[in-house]
């Protein structure tokens, strides 16, 4: 099939609305907390509905997206989307809130699974690698960029009068006086847009790989019932509640110890996690053809819970620099523990990504237990459980036996 490169573009924006979307909790977390009076557990319950829908739909879309096809399914998705984004606009209640970041959460299941083979086929096999990356780097961007739109956005909304006629039609939408509801009813726009959009445009059939596609209820109790499936689905369950544990309690824990704006320093705080994991993600590429996966991945680990230390009993700059700076350190962490793990299994890989994305839902799990644990000794030693998820994946970094290593080269042969 020709390149479709005017879908590859479509694809990296819906990547940008994905991650746009996804991140924006951390920034918004200590506010969530003050206007609703929430405790610690209550506000985890937040991304937990979040990413609750992750675990429980990352399997089921794979089957549905075989079923129906990639233009159906994006429509659904985005459809879902816009759904639980209005909502929550329209009614901007913590009981609405958790049902529409369930929603939502469904929709970005199924887009994720949906994105990779659809850019496989648009983009041509031969450039998915390079694709792949580019993917990555917009995902970080849009990520960078979210808690800088959300700063920018409430400062906007708090001006009088509002010249900006997008800030003052948002303003005119946003109910009970709750400025901050006014990035969903940005998001719903969003959704909107590309929902028009995607249904103007003509998808490619997408075929399949044999390890992209899902198998027999049989194949998924069969692996389940293997040692090394459940050890790496629970480092991905690691990865991601380490990950999202930082950026969802970041912010509330600078504005908590340090006194910290959350609308700005911790808001920019998030923004640079984040935009430090897309920089160690490229610097990941770059040793993962230097050194083995499994060293790297030990390396990072010991120096991530370092800097999570230097993060939570350093002083108020020092935390300000070491929580982005634990996002550098653990970007490698995913794909390392994805391409391990399929490494160690033989046959059925589609199915056994699909149980591995499920574990997606640690980023449920994680947050929730330190939140409630927050509520009980203090956010500082709640956030200590991030150790724990850490070692584990340092014991699987360690217990890791691949069949195939990844390639590298000797710093001669690079440069001869």
């Amino acid at each position: 099939m020709q390149r479709n490169n005017f879908l590859v573009g479509v694809i990296l924006l819906i990547w940008f609305v994905i991650s746009f979307v996804t991140n924006i909790l951390g920034p918004l977390m200590p506010i969530i907390i003050q206007t609703y009076k929430l405790s610690l557990t209550m506000a985890a319950f937040l991304p937990f509905s979040f990413f609750l829908a992750y675990g429980i739909m990352s399997i089921p879309s794979g089957m549905m997206i075989e079923r129906i096809g990639e233009k159906k399914s994006m429509l659904i998705a985005f459809s879902l989307n816009f759904i639980g984004a209005l909502a929550f606009g329209l009614y901007p209640q913590y009981g609405i809130a958790l049902g529409s970041l369930f929603i939502i959460g469904i929709g970005m299941a199924m887009l994720q699974v949906i994105i990779n083979p659809l850019m496989r086929t648009a983009g041509g096999e031969e450039n998915f690698a390079f694709f792949s990356v580019m993917g990555q780097l917009v995902f970080g961007l849009a990520s960078f960029i979210s808690p800088f739109v959300f700063s920018y956005l409430l400062a906007a909304l708090s001006t009088s009068p509002i010249e900006n006629p997008l800030i003052a039609m948002l303003a005119g939408l946003v109910k009970d006086n709750l400025s901050w509801t006014a990035l969903y009813w940005l998001f719903s726009f969003i959704f909107l847009l590309i929902l028009l959009l995607l249904s103007f445009i003509k998808m490619p059939v997408v075929e399949l790989k044999d390890d992209e596609k899902s198998g027999a209820k049989g194949v998924y109790l069969g692996l389940l019932k293997n040692k090394e499936v459940l050890l790496f689905f629970v480092g991905i369950v690691a990865y991601v509640g380490t990950e999202q544990a930082l950026a969802n309690w970041m912010s509330e824990f600078l504005r908590a110890y340090h006194g910290v704006d959350p609308n700005q320093e911790g808001a920019q705080a998030v923004a640079w996690f984040w935009g430090l994991m897309s920089l160690g993600c490229l610097l990941g590429l770059a040793l993962l053809k230097l050194w083995d996966s499994k060293l790297i991945l030990k390396i990072a680990t010991l120096i991530s819970m370092v800097t999570v230390s230097v993060a939570l009993f350093g002083d108020k700059d020092m935390a300000l620099y070491a929580f982005p700076t634990a996002g550098f350190f653990i970007s490698v962490m995913f794909s390392i523990i994805f391409s391990l793990a399929l490494n160690s299994v033989a046959q059925h890989h589609g199915s056994f990504s699909g149980i591995l994305c499920s574990g997606i839902f640690g980023g449920a799990l994680v947050p929730l237990i330190i939140g409630s644990l927050g509520d009980a000794i203090g956010l500082r030693y709640a956030l200590m459980f991030v150790y724990i998820t850490l070692a584990y994946i340092l014991f699987l970094a360690y217990y890791a036996k691949p069949m195939i290593n990844n390639k590298t080269v000797s710093l001669k042969e690079l440069f001869n």
